[in-house]
């Protein structure tokens, strides 16, 4: 019973802890003894210190991986791939909160209560990346849907964000309705909803008839269900407006953490689930719309928000590389852009807000940043090389494991095309840092010191950027791990 307990640990810490910081939060926020102090800076290290302390109940938990089954009816699994996807679930977490500290953005928002509602999904994608059962799965899925909803929409005073989280709130109605008829489907078609129950069914036995048709259309609406959640194209359409609209951390954070928990889910049902190569190439179709249409609708933004959103539709095109192909070194290169990704997303909206601190809404203002504030203007420029695929960078070797992955699954069209899509990405990366470094601006704008916090997040994060490439083993090792632990 205790081996129980200290493995659901850290879901159960969480979820007290987001508690407390919301009876806090309204306690002190209506103070008058206390002046009505403002929430940002105490309630944002209340929520670092919360995810920091579920992180070390991981940590704890780590002896227990080899327990398989947590619970009586099997509904989730513990193990090295769920365990590592976690702790870099927990770490995007923190890195998001930590953004949150200086609320003087341009557009102001009620930082302490989307420092609050952050840690609400994040228990719910900790759940979800270890869900083991088509029901735990929906369940998971749907509590961190409803809370982005809600941060998109946190600046109340601005239309934009107002717009943005109406849109989260209508498109993210259509895939919760799919992905709810696909499992429905296969429990209809199976019986079954435990994983390993429709890896039986669906290796074991020849399906035809109606019930081919049935589990194949499940796992369909499945699959288009995940890529909707994931704004991979063609089902990316609200990605932009609401990475715009919202605020910058909340941008930051529904950049990374949805991608990596569905990412994780995904895998394990496309390994237990698989059915057919139809699905193979409609995610190698996917992919390979994602990065054309990330990379060319991002030539023809203004604004400082909206490339990063149409690099992260691209990025997602890259990543479902890794998984389309359905092997070993497949799930070991998605897990590895993955891990690159939300450094490099970190990294570069850290460094956003504090240009919005100044009114930097377009690109044309990002004018001689080089020459006002060099340091941010290497570092970013560096993050959007990385974001390239420039060597001696992390992104390099990241997109270098995806295709050597779909070359060694037989998809030997996917790699050129993916380098050949790669100068298109790179105009509007090297078009971003010459504005900073050769452009002259109109007016000239003085930027205030970047705070501590944003300070050590960027130093953390850059270093692993320009350190990956020439020390990879670490990062190989464990991915290779996770990918082992996936098919065990």
């Amino acid at each position: 019973m205790f081996n129980l307990f200290l493995a659901v640990s850290p879901e159960i810490f969480i979820i007290n802890a987001t508690f407390i910081l919301l009876i806090h939060g309204v306690v002190f926020s209506t103070s008058k003894k206390d002046d009505y102090p403002p929430l940002v800076s105490n309630v944002g290290w209340l929520g670092l210190l919360s995810v920091l302390i579920t992180l070390l109940l991981l940590a704890a938990g780590a002896p227990l991986l080899t327990i398989a089954h947590l619970f009586r009816n099997n509904l989730f699994r513990r193990d090295n791939s769920t365990y590592f996807c976690q702790i870099l679930l927990l770490l995007s977490t923190a890195g998001t909160i930590s953004m949150c500290f200086d609320s003087s953005e341009q557009e102001r928002f009620d930082a302490s209560e989307s420092i609050v509602l952050i840690p609400l999904p994040t228990r719910s994608m900790l759940f979800m990346i270890s869900a083991h059962d088509s029901i735990a799965m929906y369940l998971a899925i749907e509590p961190q849907s409803l809370c982005f909803y809600v941060i998109a929409a946190s600046k109340r005073k601005s239309e934009f964000s107002t717009e943005a989280g109406s849109k989260y709130l209508i498109l993210g109605a259509f895939p919760s309705g799919i992905l709810l008829f696909g499992c429905s489907m296969i429990y209809g078609s199976t019986g079954a909803t435990h994983f390993d129950q429709l890896a039986k069914i669906l290796t074991g036995y020849e399906i035809t008839g109606a019930r081919s048709s049935g589990i194949f259309m499940g796992i369909l609406s499945i699959a288009v269900g995940f890529l909707f959640k994931i704004t991979a194209v063609p089902f990316y359409m609200r990605a932009p407006d609401i990475y715009e609209g919202s605020p910058t951390p909340v941008t930051a954070f529904l950049s990374i953490a949805p991608k990596i928990s569905i990412s994780a889910n995904m895998s394990r049902v496309s390994i237990y689930g698989s059915y057919g190569a139809t699905l193979q190439q409609i995610f190698f179709f996917c992919s390979i719309a994602s990065m054309i249409l990330g990379a060319l609708a991002a030539m023809a933004q203004t604004k400082v928000k909206r490339p990063l959103a149409h690099s992260s539709i691209g990025h997602v095109g890259y990543i479902r590389t890794g998984f389309s192909c359905g092997t070993l070194e497949g799930i070991q290169s998605l897990l590895i852009g993955i891990f690159i990704y939300a450094s490099m997303t970190i990294d570069a909206f850290a460094i956003v807000p504090a240009l919005r601190q100044t009114r930097v809404k377009y690109i044309a203002d990002l004018g001689a940043l080089a020459k006002t504030n060099p340091i941010s203007a290497i570092t970013f420029s560096i993050t959007m090389f990385s974001y390239a695929g420039i060597p001696p960078l992390a992104g390099f070797r990241s997109k270098f494991y995806l295709f050597f992955a779909a070359l060694g699954c037989g998809a030997y069209f996917l790699a050129p095309l993916g380098f050949g899509v790669d100068p298109f990405t790179l105009f509007y990366y090297i078009r971003l840092a010459k504005r900073m470094f050769f452009d002259t601006p109109r007016t000239w704008i003085l930027y205030e010191p970047m705070d501590r916090d944003k300070s050590l997040l960027l130093a953390m994060t850059s270093s692993f950027i320009t350190s990956s490439f020439p020390y990879p083993s670490p990062l190989f090792s464990v991915t290779h791990q996770m990918a082992l632990s996936s098919y065990l």
